[in-house]
C-alpha cells in the first residue's frame, strides 16, 4: 500500500461530498459578493420601494360601490359576500369585487329589434302569435327590468337578458293562446300585459336570476299584412261604436241629473205650496175661532158689525131704490120688470145723470137705509 500524506487513515473522498462542494461554488459564481444585502436598494430607493408596495397593497385593499351598484365580493373565484355602496375592504390578490348596476333599469326587445341609427325591424320568429280563436298575431313587446339581487344575477344564469328575452317571448304565447283576437287588438291589452309580466316573474324566480320585472309594454299588436286592411277596417268600426257609446253614455249622464233635479224642484215647490195653503187655512181657522170667541162674548155687537161690513161691501155694487117708509104706505109695491131681463151695461159705458128725486135717490152706503127705516 502505498502511504498518502492526504489521507493518514487511507479512506477515499465521498463522491457526494463533491458534488455538494461544486453546486456551492456555483452559487457564489452567480451572486456578487455580499450576498442578497448588496441587491437591496439603499436610501432614498428603498424608501420609493417601500411606498410603492404599500400603494399597490392599498390599491388592492380598498375599493369603492357607487350608490347605484352593489358590490360582490369573490375569494378565489368563489362569491362570498355582497356589499352596500360606500368603500369597504378586501383581502389583496385573494379576493376580487364584480359591481353591477342595481338601480338601472334594463330593457329586452322581443319580437323586434332597434337598430343604432334608431329603426325598427320585426323578427318574425319571435312576433308572430296564436290567439285563443285561432288567428294569427304580429306582437312587438319590451321588458324593462332591474337587477333584485345581484349574486344570483351574476352567477345563476350564464346569460341573463338572452334567457329573459326567451322567457318572455313563452309568457307572451301563453297569455295570448288564451285570449281572442278582438282583446288583443283593442281593450284587453292592458289585462294582457299584467298577465305576462306576472307569469315572467315567476318563471325567473324559478331560475333564480335575481331579477325584478318592471314592465311589460306592448308596442304594436297588428295582424298579418295579408289581413292588415280587413282588420284596420274591423277596428276602426269598433272603436266608432265604442266612441258613440260614450257619447251616449255622457248624453244620458247628462239629461239624467237635469231631469232629477227638475223632477226635485217641482216636488219641493208642490211641497212649498201645500205647506203655504195648510199654514193659510190654519191662519184663517185661528182667526175665525178668534172671532168666534169674541163673538160669544159680544153678540149683538158684532152681528151689527159684520152685517155692516157685509152691507159695505155688496151695496156699492148693486142698483139700489129707496122709498120713505111713510110714502110706502101710499104707493104699491115697485117691482122694475122692464129691466129684469135687460142685460148689464158694459164697463166704462156711461149714462145719462137722471134727476135725482125722492123715489130715485140712492144711496150706497148702508145708514142712509137704516135712516129711512128708521123714519
Amino acid at each position: 500500500m502505498v502511504w498518502d500524506p492526504k489521507d493518514p487513515w487511507g479512506k477515499k473522498p465521498d463522491p457526494l461530498e463533491d458534488a455538494l462542494k461544486q453546486a456551492q461554488s456555483q452559487l457564489k459564481d452567480l451572486f456578487p459578493p455580499g450576498g442578497f444585502k448588496s441587491l437591496l436598494p439603499s436610501g432614498g430607493i428603498l424608501n420609493l420601494v417601500i411606498a410603492a408596495v404599500v400603494i399597490l397593497f392599498v390599491w388592492q385593499a380598498v375599493f369603492i360601490v357607487a350608490p347605484d351598484e352593489e358590490g360582490v365580493v369573490k375569494r378565489f373565484g368563489v362569491p362570498v359576500r355582497t356589499v352596500e355602496p360606500g368603500p369597504h375592504f378586501k383581502i389583496p390578490f385573494a379576493e376580487t369585487v364584480l359591481q353591477p348596476k342595481v338601480a338601472k333599469l334594463y330593457r329586452v326587445e322581443v319580437g323586434f329589434r332597434t337598430s343604432q341609427q334608431g329603426r325598427q325591424q320585426m323578427v318574425p320568429q319571435e312576433a308572430l302569435m296564436l290567439t285563443g280563436d285561432m288567428n294569427i298575431l304580429a306582437i312587438e313587446f319590451i321588458v324593462q327590468y332591474k337587477i333584485k339581487e345581484a349574486g344570483e344575477f351574476l352567477f345563476n344564469v350564464a346569460d341573463i337578458h338572452e334567457t329573459i328575452g326567451k322567457a318572455a317571448e313563452a309568457s307572451m304565447r301563453e297569455v295570448v293562446g288564451k285570449s281572442k283576437i278582438d282583446e288583443a287588438l283593442t281593450t284587453g291589452k292592458a289585462v294582457i300585459q299584467q298577465d305576462t309580466m306576472t307569469l315572467l316573474q315567476t318563471i325567473l324566480d324559478q331560475y333564480h336570476s335575481g331579477v325584478q320585472i318592471a314592465a311589460v309594454q306592448l308596442q304594436d299588436v297588428d295582424p298579418p299584412e295579408a289581413v292588415a286592411a280587413a282588420f284596420k277596417d274591423v277596428t276602426n268600426a269598433k272603436e266608432d261604436r265604442e266612441k258613440l257609446i260614450n257619447q251616449a253614455q255622457g248624453y244620458r249622464n247628462d239629461i239624467i241629473p237635469r231631469a232629477k233635479g227638475e223632477a226635485a224642484e217641482l216636488v219641493n215647490r208642490a211641497k212649498g205650496f201645500a205647506q203655504a195653503r195648510v199654514n193659510r187655512a190654519q191662519g184663517e181657522t185661528n182667526r175665525f175661532l178668534a172671532t168666534l170667541k169674541e163673538y160669544n162674548q159680544a153678540k149683538d155687537v158684532i152681528s151689527k158689525r159684520i152685517y155692516i161690513e157685509t152691507m159695505e161691501e155688496i151695496l156699492p155694487n148693486m142698483e139700489k131704490i129707496i122709498i120713505d117708509g111713510k110714502g110706502g104706505e101710499r104707493l104699491l109695491p115697485y117691482l122694475p120688470l122692464d129691466r129684469h131681463g135687460k142685460p148689464p151695461s158694459m164697463t166704462g159705458a156711461r149714462t145719462a145723470p137722471q134727476p135725482e128725486t125722492e123715489e130715485t135717490r140712492t144711496d150706497p152706503s148702508p145708514t142712509m137705509k137704516q135712516r129711512g127705516a128708521r123714519s
